[in-house]
């Protein structure tokens, strides 16, 4: 299938997937997802030492990573409990204008397990939340990835989202 957007859309989160069940989820919407568009999982390796790391200084540690890789043209959206939540659909039209900028990447950052630097919050073009409620942020790449999918599937007027 064509893609009609020029941008690149990735998934950032630090450390790897715990549960063989969860990285199982990850691949199956993975492969869904580049049928439409351009899409990589990136995933950050664990801060060293992060256990005798205050939670402030964890997310500092993070956030400089996380800032290293990010190109100045990036478009940054933020899964945190502080976003926007949407229905699945309102969602798949605000990807659509998201995709439709002139940035060549779109990152949508799972933050570790204490969210993010004030850095990271500054940095940040948006911010999402998939929920009220609270999830792991492992369980979270999981549906992070089905709700890129099933936006996409909207987008295309695709029976997988039953309206």
């Amino acid at each position: 299938r064509s893609n009609p957007f020029d941008m690149k859309l990735e998934l950032w989160v630090i450390g790897k997937t715990n549960e063989s069940y969860l990285e199982e989820g990850l691949q199956l919407y993975i492969k869904r997802l580049k049928k439409y568009l351009p899409f990589e999982l990136a995933v950050f390796p664990d801060i060293k030492n992060a256990g005798v790391l205050s939670p402030e200084n964890l997310k500092l540690k993070e956030g400089e990573l996380i800032l290293s890789k990010l190109k100045k043209e990036d478009f940054l959206v933020l899964l945190d409990e502080k976003g926007q939540v949407y229905t699945s659909v309102a969602f798949a039209k605000q990807m659509e204008e998201w995709l439709n900028l002139s940035c060549r990447r779109m990152v949508l950052l799972i933050g570790g397990a204490y969210g993010f630097s004030p850095a990271v919050y500054e940095r940040s073009n948006a911010m999402l939340a998939l929920s009220k409620m609270t999830f792991s942020h492992q369980m979270v790449r999981l549906f992070a990835l089905e709700q890129l999918y099933r936006g996409m599937t909207i987008l295309r007027g695709e029976p997988y989202h039953n309206v």
